[in-house]
């Protein structure tokens, strides 16, 4: 069941995807060779309970930590750990979740630590412009396809490929809801968009083949051909005057979007 919500929910979970935004950016600033991703990750979680809130991943089906960060040819759902250090030409895709006030927010980012190849910088472009893409098509009355369609033409058109076996999804007081969206698929179809309706729009796309495994930590999803993988994520509000990026920090801008 797809659960739209009212104006003041809406409130709610904006205030919720602002505390995702400032420690994930917060994190981002703390992205260096030398780092451990354990550093970052016990970062983040003193600072989502500093700023009111509660870690959404960590005790998750088991998820042990208050991030995902995912290095390299990780896809999505690596584990922080105090043995892993950053190295100059790494990308770490960054994923947190906070659950304020009984309303979650979820946002991702992928970053290079210090200088990278010009084409894995051009992977971390498309996907980011992959998920642009796929906002500027969240307007009432459009279709969930929709969303999909411009993610896979905007990645393929570039010669990368759409990860399939995870898709976005709603959220709301729970982490997880209806509908699910996944980055591929045919425009027209789907769910229709209504006001009120909050989807976490997340293209994660690999350099070579679409194909993934999980590990056997049971978590870390990697590109079984062990090429980079890029992932980008914002929670989006439908609403009658256009996509209100929820978790966008209130001083950026996202193109062709209605910043609320």
């Amino acid at each position: 069941m797809i659960v739209c919500k009212s104006p003041s929910e809406l409130e709610l979970m904006h205030a919720a995807n602002q505390v995702v935004a400032t420690v994930r950016d917060e994190v981002v600033e703390r992205v260096a060779p030398g780092v451990t991703t354990g550093d970052l990750d016990s970062f983040a979680e003193a600072r989502v309970r500093e700023l009111g809130g509660v870690p959404a991943f960590k005790g998750y089906r088991g998820f042990p930590a208050t991030l995902c960060l995912s290095l390299n040819e990780e896809v999505v759902h690596g584990i922080p750990s105090a043995e892993r250090r950053l190295a100059p030409g790494d990308i770490l895709g960054i994923d947190l979740g906070v659950k304020l006030d009984g309303y979650y927010g979820d946002s991702a980012i992928t970053v290079p630590v210090g200088a990278v190849e010009p084409e894995v910088s051009r992977l971390l472009e498309v996907t980011e412009g992959s998920l642009q893409a796929a906002i500027r098509q969240c307007q009432s009355g459009n279709r969930v396809g929709d969303i999909s369609s411009a993610v896979q033409l905007h990645v393929e058109a570039q010669g990368f490929s759409i990860v399939r076996d995870f898709v976005g999804h709603g959220i709301g007081k729970s982490l997880h809801e209806d509908p699910q969206v996944p980055n591929f698929g045919d425009p027209g179809i789907g769910p229709r968009l209504r006001p009120g309706m909050v989807l976490a729009i997340e293209p994660m796309v690999n350099m070579g083949q679409a194909g993934v495994e999980v590990l056997d930590d049971g978590w870390t999803a990697v590109a079984t051909d062990r090429r980079p993988s890029a992932h980008f994520e914002h929670s989006v509000a439908i609403t009658e005057e256009g996509p209100w990026v929820l978790s966008l920090a209130e001083q950026s801008v996202v193109a062709g979007t209605a910043g609320r």
